[in-house]
């Protein structure tokens, strides 16, 4: 950051981790900044409001811990006979892996299951997990999504399928890579979004003046043909509400 901020940048985007977000905001009080998380801003104390942000900052929301229970229902209602489940978490953001496990408390307990932690900050590491996850006998993936297990979605939509594990993603372009399932904002359109806010920093509009932006469509998407090479038949029901079929 200090380097960065030696360049003098006239505006700063920043994503990801939570902790990559917060480093940039504690670095500057007066770079303009536009970020995207997927955690409540206000009460991670990156801005005063949503309306007004009243500070350098601004930006837009993906609103993940939210749907961390909506994800693990759908799970269950492909796989309604798991009761353990692997949770493979991002060891690069901490807090944020353990927010969204903390926003899924509810569903885990009205479901009964059984969540089994496997962090992951390497891809031999990713390789372990799926070792551990067979060893532990868990029926099914809940991926997290931490920037590194995002940036390695395919190794795990391969190993995924190597030991015939249904999964569950937070984002479409894991389920392009062959994971089963995800429920989520498209990423597409929220770094459209951040985009549109840079500009019009750059323009001479202050972040200070710009609500912090929140999704309004939530999309399920679910690959087909992954779900026939782990054997698996989809419900109609829950085929008929996908916003999307991959075969």
């Amino acid at each position: 950051m200090a380097d960065l901020l030696a360049r003098r940048p006239a505006v700063i985007l920043t994503g990801a981790s939570n902790t990559g977000v917060r480093a940039v905001i504690t670095a500057t009080k007066t770079t303009p900044i536009v970020f995207t998380t997927g955690a409540d801003p206000v009460q991670l104390g990156f801005v005063a409001s949503l309306n007004r942000p009243g500070g350098n900052a601004t930006g837009v929301t993906l609103i993940q811990i939210e749907l961390e229970p909506k994800r693990l229902e759908l799970l269950h209602e492909v796989v309604p006979a798991a009761t353990k489940v692997a949770f493979i978490a991002d060891s690069k953001d901490p807090i944020g892996a353990q927010e969204r496990l903390q926003g899924a408390q509810a569903a885990i307990r009205r479901l009964g299951l059984e969540i089994i932690i496997l962090s992951c900050g390497s891809e031999d590491e990713i390789e372990a997990a799926f070792a551990t996850a067979v060893r532990e006998r868990v029926a099914a993936l809940y991926v997290g999504a931490g920037a590194f297990i995002v940036s390695r979605r395919k190794q795990v939509a391969e190993l995924a399928l190597r030991h015939r594990l249904p999964t569950m993603s937070g984002t479409r372009e894991a389920v392009l890579a062959g994971q089963l399932m995800s429920y989520g904002t498209s990423q597409v359109d929220i770094y459209r979004q951040a985009g549109i806010y840079v500009s019009r920093i750059l323009k001479g509009e202050k972040p200070a003046d710009l609500p912090v932006l929140q999704p309004t469509r939530f999309d399920l998407v679910i690959n087909l043909k992954t779900a026939k090479t782990l054997g698996l038949e989809v419900p109609p029901t829950l085929l008929a509400r996908a916003d999307e079929v991959i075969e």
